[in-house]
């Protein structure tokens, strides 16, 4: 368990930091010119391609997740680690509680990020399945 424990820190590490340098991007160039819910949109697909990446990444590199049940575990884990660091920054950054932070996004971008969250978690699974 514990190599599982590791993938999925390690796969949230990297979908996290893909998503912090194209936050980068986004924030100062991007949204000023076609606003949040297009640069969000427009972001989503990189970050599918970066989730797909990553997910492959992990599988190769902790071969101990290759069954079913621990590439969900990892994808699981990633995913709790991804929503936790997310709203405690809503929380430290921007001051606002998970509800209002929730209740504050785009219904249109919110949703499809909602859907790319539960791509992200079982990512390493169809990854597996693929193999």
């Amino acid at each position: 368990m514990p190599k599982t424990i590791q993938a999925g820190f390690a796969y949230f590490a990297m979908v996290l930091g893909a998503g912090f340098a194209l936050g980068l991007v986004r924030v100062p160039v991007v949204v000023p010119r076609l606003g949040e819910r297009w640069a969000e949109l427009l972001e989503m697909p990189i970050m599918a391609i970066a989730i797909y990446l990553a997910a492959g990444v992990i599988l190769r590199q902790f071969p101990e997740i290759g069954s079913p049940r621990r590439s969900i575990i990892a994808g699981v884990l990633a995913l709790a680690l991804m929503v936790a660091v997310e709203l405690a920054l809503a929380a430290l950054i921007r001051g606002m509680a998970p509800a209002q932070f929730i209740g504050s996004r785009d219904p249109v971008s919110g949703s499809v990020y909602l859907v790319l969250l539960l791509v992200f978690a079982v990512m390493p699974r169809l990854r597996l399945s693929a193999r």
